[in-house]
């Protein structure tokens, strides 16, 4: 497996913000947001046997697991390796961008799958696979950036076209200016949690943060 970095730190995002968390950020993405905070990980990194990485993040000692990218269901043993960490007993987190089918995915409850649904002011709405929502459960995350109107309305069509069955999350681009979009959903009533990027309020643009 591809891997640009693992580390430790805060889980930034999603319903899990907050906790201690290892993060396996695998290498490769075959989507380019306009917004994308993490470039350095479209190419960049090392082949690591999945014994290699259950090692490193036993290490740094954390119950939490958040394989991340990139896109990691560009790597073939990506679902092998949930399954490992799933079976030592870790509370995992996959996060995808919505373009890659999740059906080889394990169905446990110690897995949460934080799929992204890209707005069109990132350029790469027209890839998403929507028929990936079916396989959200209560247990796992939709996550939807938003930078203006026009990505706002998108959302809202998604939810009322789609009625996923799984947690909403509305993120303003650059993850810290909540006021508006809090308003907004307030406004409208929406049955969404408006969350920050809690790692970007703390360190920045820091990478591996």
């Amino acid at each position: 497996m591809k891997v640009y970095s693992i580390f430790r730190s805060l889980q930034g995002e999603g319903l899990s913000i907050g906790s201690p968390t290892v993060f396996i950020r695998t290498s490769g993405c075959p989507l380019r947001c306009t917004y994308c905070d993490t470039t350095q990980a479209y190419d960049k990194g090392e082949e690591m046997s999945l014994e290699q990485i259950m090692k490193k993040v036993s290490k740094l000692k954390a119950k939490h697991v958040c394989l991340t990218g990139g896109e990691p269901m560009m790597q073939r043993e990506a679902p092998k390796l949930v399954q490992m960490l799933v079976d030592e007993g870790y509370m995992v987190v996959l996060e995808t961008n919505g373009a890659m089918l999740l059906d080889e995915l394990p169905c446990v409850e110690t897995l949460t799958i934080s799929m992204d649904i890209k707005c069109p002011s990132s350029g790469e709405s027209g890839k998403m696979l929507f028929e990936n929502i079916e396989f959200l459960g209560p247990t796992d995350q939709l996550k939807l950036i938003i930078s203006d109107g026009r990505d706002y309305e998108y959302a809202k069509e998604v939810l009322r076209k789609y009625a996923p069955k799984c947690e909403v999350i509305f993120t303003p681009v650059g993850g810290t200016d909540l006021k508006d979009l809090a308003e907004k959903v307030l406004e409208d009533g929406l049955d969404v949690r408006v969350l920050p990027q809690l790692h970007k309020m703390i360190w920045g643009d820091e990478d591996n943060r």
